[in-house]
């Protein structure tokens, strides 16, 4: 199963929070933490990510069946929330295994096939030579000539362990690179969800543009679609305040 970290709160149906590519459940610790005044949350770390077991299989479907593990460990009945990766995994998910959820928030992310390979991202921190790492800031600047973006290298570093004196990815680089194509994409599945369903997107995040909603709601035809303008693609990350209003009141909370 997946690793979970667990936020225990009030209420028999939990928040279950599927993190997107190259993230981790520590991630939404500080969300997660706020959002168990008013509910059981469980973020979990997606296979090949965190602390959860490395499989070769990175596809949507693989994802949905650990979803499904998880909420049936859980009681058999979760809210979901899914960001990027996570949010077509959940979207999968609910095509597939719709008993299973009350209501379902994807974050800035449509059920389409895109064209923004991470696959230099993956090369990137397969080129960090490790043992002459001991730091952070050591893989930091082994990573600036090909990462640029402060940013971006302070959130992937977040994957690097140092325990035990013996650094290491706590990402399946090779399985991420393999799988590549089939995580830019989605799969084709011939049904819809009914159900409750919110789509929060970043005003200023090409993600769920305006010409990607006809394919969101051919499969989810009562989808809500918030938008949190000015907000890009890590819209959680960016404005945490108004993404957690944002999800509150989509709970009812």
């Amino acid at each position: 199963m997946l690793n979970m970290i667990d936020h225990p709160g009030p209420g028999s149906v939990p928040l279950v929070i599927a993190h997107g590519l190259f993230g981790s459940a520590r991630n939404w610790n500080v969300i997660a933490k706020r959002l168990s005044d008013a509910r059981r949350v469980v973020a979990v770390d997606m296979r090949n990510h965190g602390d959860s077991f490395h499989h070769p299989d990175h596809g949507y479907e693989a994802m949905a069946t650990d979803l499904a593990r998880v909420i049936e460990h859980l009681g058999g009945k979760a809210d979901l929330l899914g960001h990027s990766m996570g949010g077509k995994a959940a979207m999968v998910l609910a095509l597939t295994r719709p008993e299973l959820l009350r209501h379902l928030i994807v974050a800035d992310i449509a059920p389409v096939p895109y064209s923004h390979t991470q696959a230099h991202v993956v090369e990137a921190l397969r080129a960090v030579d490790l043992s002459m790492v001991s730091r952070r800031s050591d893989a930091d600047a082994q990573l600036k000539s090909s990462l640029p973006d402060a940013m971006l290298r302070a959130f992937l570093l977040q994957s690097l362990s140092l325990d035990d004196g013996a650094p290491r990815w706590r990402l399946n680089l090779a399985a991420l690179a393999d799988q590549m194509p089939r995580i830019i994409g989605f799969p084709e599945i011939d049904a819809r969800h009914d159900g409750e369903m919110a789509f929060l997107r970043g005003g200023a995040s090409d993600y769920v543009s305006d010409a990607r909603l006809d394919a969101l709601r051919g499969y989810f035809p009562k989808a809500r679609i918030l938008t949190m303008e000015g907000r890009g693609h890590w819209l959680h990350a960016e404005d945490p305040r108004g993404f957690e209003a944002m999800v509150r009141e989509v709970l009812g909370t």
